[in-house]
Formats: C-alpha cells, structure tokens, sequence
C-alpha cells in the first residue's frame, strides 16, 4: 500500500514551503511564553509579564485574520512581508525598551502591533488545499500539518523558555523574531505553490461572510478544545508538584503530544467513509469522555495515561475542523477562516491557562481538571448543537460545487481556459 504522505509530498514544490512554514510557525508558539519568561526574568513581576503576553495575544486574535484576509485578497507574496516586518520590529523595539527600562506602557504599545504576526500554518493549509482540492490527499495533508501544529507547541515555548532562562533574558523572543522573519522570507519565496488570487463573490454568494454561524461554530469548538489543552499545560505542572516529582510534568505533556501526534498521523493516513461533520460529533464526544477520569487520578502514570487517551482525540478534531471550514468558507477567503478557526484554539489555550490557574490556586488540582471537564462537554454541546448547521452548510456547498462542474462541462473545452 503506498504511503499516503510520500504522496502528498510528490507534488512539486511542496517540500520546500513545507519547510519554511515549519520554521515560520514557530513564533507563534514562542512569543507568549517567552515574554512571559522575559519580563518575568527582568522586571520580577509575574502580573506585568502575564498582561503584556494578554494584550499580545488579544492583539493577534484580532490581527492575524486581517493579514490572512488581505493575503486571500491580494496574494501572500505581497502581504506576508510587511505584516511580518511589522511583527519582527514591534517585538525587536519592546527588547529594546525592556533593555532600557524604558516605561511599561511602551511594552503594550509595542506588544499590539507584533499582533500583525501572519498564521503560517493557515498559509501552508491554504497552499495544500490548493494543489490537492478535491482528493482524498487534501484529507492527509491537514493530517499532517495538524501534527506539526502539535510539534511546534511542544518544541516552541521549551526552547523559548530555555533560552530565556540559560542564555540571556530577551533571547527566547529574540529567537522567535529570527524564526518569524527566516521563515516568511523562505515561504514568499516560493512562488510556485502560492495560491492564486480569487476575485470575492458578490454580497449575497457564498462569499458574503465568514463568521457565519457554521463557521462560528468550529471556531467555538476549537476555543473549548485549547482550553483543554491549557488546562493539562497548568495542572500537570501543579499536580506534578505537588506529588514531589515537578520534573514529571514533562511525562506528562508529552504524552498528552504522543496521542495527538500519532492518532493525526493514523487519521490521515485513513479515507473515512462517513461525513465530516458527524465525524467531527464523535471525535468531540471522545474529547469530552476523556476529560472525566482526570479529576479521580492519583498519580503520574494514571494522569499519563489518561491524557495519551484525551490527546487521542485532539488531532482528530483539528482536522476534522479544517476539512469543515474548507468545505463551508468560499474559496477566496479560505485563509481567513483557517486563520479564524486557529485563533480559537489560540484564544482557547490562553482562556485555559488562565481558568486552570485560578482553580488551582483556589481548589487544588482537582479543581483545576474540572476547567477541562467543563471545556470537553461545552465543545460537545457546540457541536451537538451545530451539528445541523453544519450538516446543511456542507451540503450547499457540495450542491455547489456540483454546479460549478456542470458549468464548466456544459462551457466545453475553449470556454473552460
């Protein structure tokens, strides 16, 4: 049986902004984490650090889907190089100011511009739905770029934190700016992949808005998954400690990213024959099941092994949103609603930390893992609810794009080019 990744990876080109999206995501995964450790580090203030990172990554939930939707409207080419020269001198100046202990409110002032940071990996989906639209290797392509989605989470905010702490307090966002702008230089650079620009359909096609209802649903979803995934990031670490072994945490996380990583790997590599959407419904019921044992465990290996289980269902889901929005969301804004949906899960993660934290300080652990019970069964509720949204939205589209294919049949070969 032919393996289905070489396949994807056949088509010319796709090596190469693979790569550079890898390097180019990283940022996105460093930067809150790493100012955190910075001012932390620089200023003693856990409360100054945690509300620069806040108004960062407020600022990038509003941002990054303008700068995808102009990269939709105008090509990424044009549009990914200013937006990341506006990031890259925006977090530049606030080391600068941080060095100089210049006022704090110029570190909010530089933190919101850096918000303009572009969303590689929805460029990279973007490209991939382009070269493989309409084949079952669409379905394997957002397989793997949901894996190293999980990847870069893991790798981006240890490094950051490493350097931070091991080398010099602003290394770690000074890192992630280097990442940022090698990586978007390398991913413009490759022409041949970009997808083209598409003019919008007018104001009553499907084209009219992306925040619509199903697309607001997916973003819901995967807002209630990352708090989830904040949550087990904070109460790993408190649970661990308080079992004297702070180092397990780390056993933990990782094998909450095993899970995920392997089940996307495995999902991909399937064709399954049932719907998106209802596939979507039992990935989320699995989601919601596996956040109940959390709050009755009693050690690292059952807390480990109930997360392998929980992040099973992880990878899953993230594909499952994306093949969703692709389907729902009009070609010539597809980056905008990718770039939507991840902001969720950004938001998410953000929303989780700061619940899970706030448990824990007032009701130990067990109250920490009960934010993550809550989040799986309101991503089952979302979904449960917008299941017949969804059901309909993929269905207009599939009529559609049935539509459009008579359209170009009927038009004959000279009309078609």
């Amino acid at each position: 049986m032919p393996n289905p990744y070489a396949r994807i990876f056949a088509a010319p080109g796709t090596k190469g902004f693979t790569v550079a999206g890898l390097i180019g995501r990283m940022p996105v995964a460093m930067t809150n984490v790493g100012i955190i450790t910075m001012l932390a580090a620089t200023h003693g203030s856990y409360a100054l650090a945690g509300a620069v990172a806040a108004t960062f990554t407020l600022s990038m939930a509003l941002l990054t889907p303008q700068v995808s939707r102009l990269a939709d409207r105008y090509g990424q080419r044009r549009v990914l190089p200013p937006a990341t020269a506006v990031s890259v001198t925006s977090l530049l100046l606030m080391l600068l100011c941080v060095r100089a202990e210049a006022p704090l409110w110029l570190l909010f002032a530089c933190a919101v511009p850096s918000g303009t940071m572009p969303n590689m990996s929805a460029m990279a989906r973007a490209r991939w739905t382009e070269i493989h639209r309409g084949t079952p290797r669409l379905h394997t392509a957002y397989s793997f770029e949901s894996v190293a989605d999980e990847l870069t989470f893991i790798t981006g905010p240890a490094l950051s934190v490493l350097l931070s702490t091991m080398v010099f307090a602003q290394a770690g966002p000074l890192a992630a700016a280097a990442f940022l702008a090698l990586g978007v230089s390398l991913f413009v650079a490759q022409r041949g992949t970009e997808p083209p620009v598409r003019a919008p359909q007018g104001a009553t096609g499907r084209g009219a808005r992306v925040l619509g209802a199903p697309v607001a649903v997916l973003v819901l979803t995967l807002v209630a998954a990352g708090m989830i995934v904040g949550t087990v990031d904070v109460v790993a670490v408190a649970f661990a400690e308080d079992l004297g072994a702070p180092g397990a945490s780390g056993i933990v996380l990782s094998a909450y990213a095993l899970g995920s990583a392997v089940s996307g790997l495995a999902f991909g590599a399937l064709n399954p024959p049932w719907r998106a959407h209802t596939m979507l419904l039992l990935a989320v019921v699995g989601t919601a099941l596996t956040t109940l044992p959390l709050v009755a465990v009693g050690g690292i290996a059952a807390l480990s092994l109930v997360v392998l289980l929980s992040g099973v269902f992880f990878a899953p889901t993230m594909i499952l949103v994306m093949t969703l929005i692709e389907s729902v969301v009009p070609p010539a804004r597809l980056t905008e609603g990718m770039t939507w949906a991840l902001t969720g899960l950004t938001v998410g993660t953000a929303l989780g930390t700061l619940a899970a934290g706030t448990a824990v300080e007032s009701s130990g652990t067990t109250g920490g893992f009960l934010v993550a019970v809550v989040a799986g069964l309101a991503a089952l509720g979302i979904v449960a609810t917008g299941t017949p949204l969804l059901r309909r939205a993929t269905a207009t589209a599939d009529r559609r794009g049935e539509g459009a294919a008579s359209a170009t049949l009927a038009a004959g070969p000279e009309e078609e080019t």
